[in-house]
């Protein structure tokens, strides 16, 4: 885990970002990312301001404009973005030259990853797990979303895997764990702990018996993330620890939006890109 503060992009999202990938190897390869709040959007309401989750019945135009702020201060256009329907799937696509025609933004899929400059790649979350993945050595990115069912299912080996197809080794790959809940506010019943278990029957350190109340247990679903890339052979994986719960003023959380019984939530973005000549500036 490490500590990070948000910093502001041009245009005006905001976004956390690792400090170890702003220098050295992944720098040198134009790779550009964030892990964007709520805030430097359009959207109001439930959705200020950041909203760019399509899937909510935030007004599309307004989405649109904070996806094309979020791609900009990236360095990118709108259409060199591309994100998925996330379905909490394991499957994960390729973004190349000659897939890139017939990707539609609503496949269904929970991963993405390129070697390609020009592209990047977004995840939407809202309490799961988003993470960046970079082989910079080899000039191969991902992104992935991982919800308790897509980390058992094994959407995190499976982006790994794909990203092998592209000659890289696990070992080279950098992964980072974004903003999502953490878990002292993920209180879980039997049946999901019995599921994960079932699937990964060394798990059950990732659970803590919520004290007082039968049946239920506290998940450290960012743990059980890095456990799983960790397994499959990743030895640079940083947790960036923030919980979208707690920080429910500048991070979206489907959770939170239902204990305060509030009709609908917004979605934060997650982009990882590789560009020619980066020029997202912070202010």
């Amino acid at each position: 885990m490490t500590a990070t503060v948000p910093v502001n992009l041009e245009g005006g999202p905001q976004c956390y970002q690792h400090a170890g990938w702003q220098e050295g190897a992944v720098r040198k390869r134009h790779i550009v990312h964030g892990f964007f709040t709520t805030n430097g959007g359009v959207s109001t309401g439930l959705y200020q301001s950041l909203n760019c989750g399509f899937g909510s019945n935030d007004d599309p135009t307004l989405i649109a404009e904070n996806r094309r702020r979020v791609a900009n201060s990236l360095g990118f256009q709108p259409d060199q973005m591309f994100g998925l329907r996330q379905t909490h799937s394991a499957s994960v696509v390729k973004i190349d030259s000659t897939s890139v025609a017939s990707i539609n933004a609503r496949d269904d899929a929970d991963a993405l990853i390129t070697n390609t400059s020009g592209y990047a790649l977004a995840i939407l979350t809202a309490d799961c797990v988003p993470v960046l993945f970079a082989a910079p050595e080899m000039g191969v990115i991902g992104a992935a979303h991982a919800g308790w069912r897509g980390a058992v299912d094994g959407v995190l080996e499976s982006t790994i895997a794909m990203m092998a197809k592209s000659g890289v080794i696990p070992g080279q790959i950098e992964a980072v764990i974004g903003p999502a809940i953490q878990q002292a506010n993920y209180q879980v019943g039997d049946d999901l702990r019995h599921a994960v278990l079932a699937a990964h029957d060394d798990a059950d350190s990732f659970f803590d018996l919520d004290q007082g109340i039968d049946g239920k247990y506290r998940f450290d679903l960012p743990g059980f993330v890095q456990s799983c890339l960790r397994k499959a052979g990743l030895v640079n994986v940083t947790d960036l620890g923030i919980d979208t719960y707690g920080e429910s003023s500048g991070l979206f959380s489907h959770r939170h939006a239902t204990h305060a019984a509030l009709p609908d939530s917004g979605r934060q973005i997650s982009v990882i890109g590789l560009v020619e000549n980066p020029t997202p500036k912070m202010t």
